[in-house]
């Protein structure tokens, strides 16, 4: 039996998760430190080390629970979706891909962890495994809007908000999202 297998170190394992999750979100990578993330889930610093081996083991793991919990809400949001609707598939697609709307930092999160995958290579393996499931969804979301999922086409607009999404962000433009819909709305 490990330390966090017990209900006590269950629960004080997911707090340093949530803890690094919220920071990641909040600041970026850079923010995810041993003592940041002790803080903020009020524990000891020395649970950080003693549920996780390494910084990069927590990180990882922050990673995984901010993906999953965006794709759940991405799922939930599908489930409620009226798929008469046109103009609810872009925004769902967009929700998928960018995060809330209005969210700046979601945004940047997410496509933070995309250029970091290339930097730290032990996070590469769980973006793509995030990577499809995130098609999976895109997908079923397609097929229940009655558009093409093929994956090829599903690529082809993933990487249509992708550069839109990058050339705001040069541009400095305060909302990535619009500028990603200008260029999605006539493909779809």
């Amino acid at each position: 039996m490990t330390a966090a297998s017990t209900p006590k170190g269950e629960r004080r394992r997911q707090a340093l998760v949530e803890a690094a999750a919220a920071l990641l979100a909040d600041r970026g990578f850079d923010a995810v430190r041993h003592r940041a993330v002790a803080e903020r889930a009020g524990l000891p610093l020395a649970s950080t080390t003693y549920y996780f081996r390494s910084l990069d083991e927590l990180v990882m793991a922050a990673v995984e629970h901010g993906a999953r919990a965006e794709l759940a809400a991405c799922r939930t949001a599908l489930d409620a979706a009226r798929v008469a609707d046109p103009g609810a598939f872009v925004e769902l697609l967009l929700d998928a891909l960018l995060g809330p709307r209005g969210d700046f930092d979601a945004v940047l999160v997410r496509y933070e962890r995309f250029v970091a995958a290339g930097r730290r290579p032990w996070l590469a393996p769980l973006m793509r495994e995030l990577r499809a499931e995130l098609d999976a969804l895109l997908a079923d979301m397609a097929g229940r809007f009655g558009r093409s999922a093929d994956p090829d086409e599903l690529a082809r607009l993933v990487a249509v908000v992708d550069g839109a999404v990058i050339s705001a962000l040069i541009e400095s433009d305060p909302d990535p999202r619009a500028a990603a819909r200008r260029m999605l709305l006539p493909l779809v």
